[in-house]
């Protein structure tokens, strides 16, 4: 099932600090995965999603089981960054997330293309389960 977008993706700045650079000072490669999880975590919680009542209260939990990246321009020290988070695909038990990250806005020079798969599962049982399409509707 194709998720409808009424909208633009969201969007969560991020600034780069020199912990996040390795020793030729651009942005690690594994801390784009970092950013694109702050914006994801940002975007569920705009949709009105509370990950520790899901955990505690409904014993629900999402997992990443499938993430690429393209990375295409290194972000530096100090770059404002713009991370998105858009739901491409849902399924029964699983959803697809397009994740881009851009330097200064959105217009901005498109630095690493993303996009991750992640499973609801029951915490007691780490099974999948149902997915419900309320989960994000705007």
């Amino acid at each position: 099932m194709m998720a409808r977008q009424t909208s633009g993706p969201f969007a969560w700045p991020v600034r780069v600090y020199y912990e996040d650079t390795d020793a030729q000072g651009v942005v690690y490669y594994a801390n784009y995965f970092r950013f694109m999880e702050r914006a994801r975590t940002e975007w569920l919680r705009s949709l009105g999603v509370d990950q520790p009542a899901l955990l505690y209260e409904q014993r629900r939990m999402f997992v990443v089981t499938e993430t690429k990246a393209q990375f295409i321009v290194p972000a530096k020290f100090n770059d404002q960054l713009i991370i998105t988070a858009r739901l491409d695909r849902l399924s029964r038990a699983s959803f697809d997330i397009e994740q881009n990250i851009h330097r200064d806005s959105l217009d901005g020079t498109l630095l690493c293309r993303g996009s991750i798969r992640a499973a609801l599962l029951n915490a007691d049982t780490m099974r999948p389960v149902r997915v419900p399409v309320s989960l994000f509707e705007e």
